[in-house]
């Protein structure tokens, strides 16, 4: 027999060497609630193990992460304030605002994400202005570009417009660039589908819709091809890098975003994901390592950074 591929398996050291796929502590970027309030630290009952911190117990998740060599966080707002137009999510003071300040003021070279988005700091929890029961895509883009302005004042490295309305990326470079924010980042969303695997974040953002849903704006998860509009229009638009969002059930678009474009591409390994299999695990119906599996696949379709609950304990076993 001339070919006997399991002799590439023949034991750990082999399989170690020969591996073809690899994550890394650097491509983990870790998703933090930060709440309004003082001193603060607050459970997430639907995400176990994951909390909301506000500004001034930020030091210590920060120094976490940075102890287990992770380097990188996004930024989700938990305001007390809410009305229609979302005016906490452009405050100078806002609570994104003042935790990016935070984290600059801890180390200056903390990588920050800011997630640009309405849905948290609406009181309705749609994603822009609303007429009616409509989501008015332009009128939305233009607070798109303060919230993005906003947070590239405080101090943040990369902004990341979830909110999937059309031509939103250019309209975000153009404010940042007249604002001399030429060097802020965006990553965009670039196919963020209506998706089920959201339920945890929306309860620990307190995000849900007040009615309806998110589907006239967020992508039909049976479409494959407008997926690959959406991005190739991101690229063009002029977005840095490019998020597939979920990831568990979309390797196929994330090795689509890899293949069609040269941009880095994000996988976000959504709220629902971390849920399942965190349950699966400390139920005993799967084995542990099965995050590590699922972690991988996103690398090998394409992935090279991924947004996760489990960075941290992925950066512990690294």
């Amino acid at each position: 027999m001339k070919n006997r591929m399991r002799r590439l398996r023949l034991n750990s050291n082999i399989r170690e060497v020969f591996a073809e796929t690899a994550l890394r502590k650097e491509d983990l970027i870790y998703p933090i609630f930060v709440k309004d309030g003082a001193n603060e630290v607050e459970e997430i009952k639907s995400l176990k193990g994951q909390k909301q911190y506000t500004v001034d117990r930020l030091d210590e998740v920060i120094k976490e992460l940075k102890d287990l060599g992770i380097r990188s966080v996004i930024l989700f707002g938990v305001p007390d304030h809410k009305d229609a137009c979302g005016s906490g999510a452009y405050a100078k003071d806002g609570v994104v605002q003042r935790a990016i300040r935070k984290i600059k003021e801890i180390d200056k070279d903390f990588l920050v994400i800011g997630d640009v988005c309405m849905c948290e700091y609406t009181d309705h929890g749609h994603c822009g202005i609303l007429h009616g029961d409509y989501v008015d895509n332009d009128e939305t883009v233009s607070y798109l570009q303060k919230i993005a302005v906003s947070m590239a004042e405080a101090g943040v490295d990369i902004v990341a417009p979830s909110d999937m309305m059309d031509g939103r990326v250019a309209k975000i470079r153009e404010a940042l660039d007249e604002a001399g924010y030429i060097n802020v980042s965006i990553m965009s969303y670039a196919s963020k589908f209506a998706s089920n695997y959201y339920g945890p974040f929306r309860d620990a953002a307190g995000s849900a819709p007040s009615f309806g849903d998110r589907k006239q704006y967020q992508m039909d998860y049976r479409n494959k091809k407008e997926a690959l509009r959406e991005i190739l229009s991101d690229v063009d638009e002029g977005a840095d890098m490019l998020i597939v969002k979920p990831a568990m059930a979309y390797g196929d678009i994330i090795k689509l975003a890899s293949e069609e474009t040269n941009l880095p591409i994000v996988a976000y390994s959504v709220s629902g994901e971390y849920a399942m299999l965190y349950d699966a695990v400390k139920n005993g119906l799967v084995k542990e390592d099965i995050i590590m599996e699922t972690m991988l696949s996103f690398k090998r379709a394409g992935a090279n950074l991924i947004i996760t609950y489990f960075a941290k304990y992925l950066a512990e076993r690294l």
